[in-house]
């Protein structure tokens, strides 16, 4: 290196020493921290020019005894130039006052002489030193405004010259930015993490991470005093200059990289933007030949794995997709190195129902190909997962998020090699994301989309039900396959979410837990509706509701009768009836015939020769309820009537999912009245901030005032029990039957006794248990199929009860008969019904009453010997009474 214009710093070509040598006789302008003599830059730099980087061979003239004992000499350049007689003969050095010695040599004499006929010619010319004006150069040692300086040289290449390197990818820079100013500045190399030289910190010496000698060697050898090109790109938050370093050969950073003397740092991916890509394969050459600090690199067989061709059958979240391969396997991967809106964050969490449906509009069903970045283990929750990059038409997926907004890009570790090889396009995506506020990075949130379900119950279902039968083939999107011919259904332009049947058809039932057993084909069934109709656009004629709710009708997957598919695949079978007064019974006779000539599905085993035989349809492979109708023949209501007959009008408002025992109020004008006007009254009062909740465990059996979770109203309720570590309460809502706990900051007391005690009102809920009906309290899968079935038939209905018996604490047994249980006008016994389905039997040790009502046993068990017969409910594997 050269230190100023008349002194270097010489190196040995074989062992590397370094030695301070002047150039004899001359004294060249002082550079110095606080103000350079004029003209010192211009003389130190063509002493540079001439010398840095290149052999040169020197004669020493003279030594000074100082503390370094300094040499003085000449030198000669491979050119044939000689130092200093072209420095002097330039103007760039004057001759020393004291150069003349008694005890010169000859040849030191006549080199003086030679030079004090070059500075007089150069004098008389006013070169260099001798001008009479310029010289002065304003040399900073700071940049006063950071920001302003990176604004306003952004992206532009600065000359530039490197005073000193600090370790690999920090040096010293002289930007030379006009002829009259320079700063002199600490530069970090853009896109490089080069290893940490020994420091000492706080007072504690810091060793040197692997290979920084050899790093900084590297570039010190190659940069140090060389002219270089510096592009200004940013700041760190040390506010020091992020520039890329360019030699006349390129850039340093590339050149580190493919030596293994760094690492690429993702910090300043976005600054470098298409450049990044150059330096990763810089960074990938030195891995692949385990150079540096890539010895002994071995890479991941993940991130070496080849492209996978699949079809996109959900979107499960905004950055988590299932797939199906070509082998029929599916599996469920991440988008690499991106993360979707997160559903806590008040302004990330709006967007995630956009995102998502972003997704589906774009890829579900659609070709796409797969390549595995890696395997993240299981955290926060989530199990181990794939992690992908996935390319639709040759766009990434996960690109076309973070450009819309709806996707932030993952910090990775540096040792984290699980990630995107478009990681610095993501980031630079992101980027421009957030500067034009789009998605996620808006600066208002939009507000969260909510869904009207109108199939929470028969009312509004029947309410909205109008109003989709005048219109055909809605729009919709299927967000859910409850089976392979129940859905839930979004109609976006609506704002309404329910839950549609398929018309005409009956598909066979899949298991709803992992206990349950399904029925025959009924898991492929549901299978196949997944994969032909979740999260895919549909269109829905409908045509009725059920008794849950439940929209009837037809559904088009891309313009095809969704019905008629099931049924040729053999996973349905079509319910005559329903099929003719509907208008597509051709279409589905003709599906199912097709299905049983190939002998598919339920049909597997179907006899052409047995069913002419018979004269008649082979029956259904199961039972043979439909979607919302039944085949059978409804059970007329003969029974022997009590002695004296007790029909009351009811509401059944609970079902006991341990005994079935039922909760039932009394429908008449005065009660119903009487409740009405005390709810409304009560629910006013308990508005009033006035009525606090306890903070203290209520006493059990005490009436007070609680908060129902569902619907968040308060109600009266009877404490049952308390869990003082909880700190909840299980109460029993008097006037419904239902039962919850409830914490203790939901509970209140009641209110005025005259205005809402129970000697105003008494509790409008009665206990019950349906007559003649034994239910399988020892099984839990059968008990819960028997809950389902009354839920589903008469919780939440107005119902006919006719009392039996009346226990002597006020409990009641009912036959409960439901008058429109199979269409206008046609009655059906529940409690034959509960029987004929094999969800309950009849008892085997009758009570007095029981056993003399002769006729109504009989038809019961008949009903129950049908249950049998076709395996039904409890008795799929047999007699159970048996043993």
């Amino acid at each position: 290196s050269v230190l100023s214009g008349d002194t270097l710093v010489l190196a040995s070509l074989e062992s590397g020493q370094e030695r301070l040598f002047s150039l004899a006789f001359v004294s060249a302008p002082k550079l110095q921290r606080d103000g350079e003599e004029p003209f010192a830059f211009h003389s130190r730099d063509f002493l540079r020019r001439a010398t840095v980087g290149k052999v040169i061979q020197f004669v020493v003239h003279y030594t000074i005894p100082t503390g370094n004992k300094r040499e003085y000499g000449t030198v000669t350049l491979q050119s044939g130039e000689e130092l200093p007689a072209a420095c002097v003969a330039d103007g760039w050095v004057k001759l020393r006052d004291e150069s003349r010695r008694k005890d010169m040599s000859e040849s030191s004499e006549s080199l003086l002489n030679e030079l004090e006929l070059l500075q007089a010619k150069a004098k008389a010319n006013a070169k260099g030193v001798w001008a009479t004006h310029g010289g002065i150069i304003e040399n900073a040692h700071e940049i006063a405004d950071p920001k302003g300086f990176v604004e306003k040289f952004n992206g532009r290449d600065l000359d530039a010259i490197v005073e000193r390197v600090l370790t690999g990818d920090r040096m010293v820079l002289r930007l030379l930015v006009s002829p009259s100013k320079h700063i002199q500045t600490i530069v970090t190399v853009a896109g490089i993490r080069a290893p940490k030289r020994a420091n000492t910190a706080e007072g504690r010496e810091q060793p040197a991470e692997p290979l920084a000698n050899e790093s900084h060697q590297f570039v010190e050898s190659r940069l140090l005093q060389r002219s270089v090109k510096a592009n200004v790109l940013g700041l760190t938050p040390q506010n020091q200059l992020i520039c890329v370093v360019k030699h006349p050969n390129g850039s340093i950073a590339d050149f580190i990289l493919k030596e293994g003397l760094a690492q690429c740092t993702d910090f300043h991916s976005t600054l470098l933007g298409t450049q990044m890509k150059t330096l990763r394969q810089a960074e990938k050459y030195a891995k692949d030949n385990q150079l540096g600090l890539f010895k002994g690199h071995v890479e991941s067989k993940a991130s070496s794995a080849a492209e996978v061709d699949a079809t996109v059958s959900r979107i499960v979240r905004p950055d988590t997709i299932s797939v199906r391969t070509k082998s029929g396997g599916e599996k469920t991967v991440q988008l690499s190195s991106i993360r979707g809106p997160k559903p806590k964050d008040e302004k990330q969490g709006p967007h995630e129902q956009d995102a998502k449906e972003f997704l589906r509009k774009k890829l579900i069903g659609k070709h796409v190909r797969l390549s595995t970045d890696g395997v993240k283990p299981p955290s926060e929750g989530f199990p181990e997962r794939e992690v992908a990059t996935i390319l639709a038409g040759n766009k990434n997926v996960a690109l076309m998020l973070v450009e819309a907004g709806y996707a932030s890009v993952v910090r990775h570790r540096k040792d984290d090699t699980d990630r995107s090889p478009y990681y610095d396009e993501l980031l630079a995506a992101e980027e421009v994301a957030q500067t034009e506020q789009k998605g996620m990075w808006a600066s208002k949130a939009p507000a969260a989309k909510v869904y009207q379900d109108y199939s929470e119950s028969l009312q509004k279902a029947k309410i909205q039900s109008s109003v989709l039968q005048r219109q055909k083939k809605v729009p919709a999107v299927v967000d859910y396959v409850k089976s392979g011919s129940r859905f839930t259904i979004l109609i976006p332009r609506e704002n309404s979410k329910l839950t549609f049947v398929l018309s005409c058809i009956r598909a066979p039932r899949s298991a709803r837990n992992p206990n349950e057993k399904a029925e025959p084909f009924g898991q492929e069934a549901h299978d196949f509706a997944n994969r032909r109709c979740l999260q895919r656009d549909v269109e829905i004629d409908v045509e009725s509701t059920d008794k849950q709710g439940g929209f009837i009708g037809t559904l088009y997957i891309n313009r095809e009768n969704f019905a008629k598919l099931l049924l040729e695949e053999g996973y349905a079978t079509v319910h005559a009836y329903s099929a003719e007064q509907s208008g597509h019974a051709t279409e589905l006779f003709a599906a199912e015939q097709k299905a049983k000539d190939a002998r598919k599905g339920v049909w597997q085993d179907y006899d052409p020769a047995a069913e002419e035989a018979d004269g008649e349809a082979m029956p259904d492979p199961y039972n043979s309820t439909t979607n919302g109708t039944t085949n059978g023949t409804s059970s007329s209501n003969n029974a022997a009537a009590p002695v004296k007959p007790d029909y009351r009008d009811i509401l059944i408002s609970h079902i006991d999912p341990a005994t079935c025992a039922l909760k039932f109020q009394h429908i008449a004008p005065t009660a119903s009245h009487a409740l009405s006007n005390l709810m409304s009254a009560f629910r006013t009062f308990h508005l009033s901030p006035s009525s606090s909740s306890t903070a203290t465990a209520p006493k059990t059996g005490e009436i007070l005032a609680a908060k129902f979770s569902e619907d968040g109203e308060w109600y009266r309720a009877r404490i049952r029990r308390n869990d003082r570590d909880a700190k909840t309460s299980e109460v029993l809502f008097i006037d419904y039957g239902n039962s919850e706990s409830v914490p203790w900051k939901n509970v209140r007391p009641l209110g005025p006794a005259d205005k809402f005690g129970t000697a105003k009102l008494k509790p409008h809920a009665v206990d019950a248990q349906l007559s003649f009906c034994q239910f399988p309290t020892g099984n839990k899968g059968y008990m819960e199929d028997a809950v389902a079935f009354l839920r589903e038939n008469v919780e939440g209905k107005q119902v006919v009860g006719s009392v039996d018996f009346v226990e002597k604490d006020g409990g009641l047994w009912l036959t409960v008969f439901d008058p429109n249980g199979r269409g206008k006008g046609v009655e059906v016994n529940v409690n034959e019904e509960v029987v004929g389905e094999g969800l309950a039997m009849v008892p085997r040790k009758l009570k007095g009453w029981e056993a003399g009502r002769g006729d109504v046993l009989k038809r019961f068990r008949e009903r129950e010997e049908e249950a049998k017969g076709a395996r039904m409910g409890m008795w799929e594997y047999g007699d159970l009474t048996e043993d």
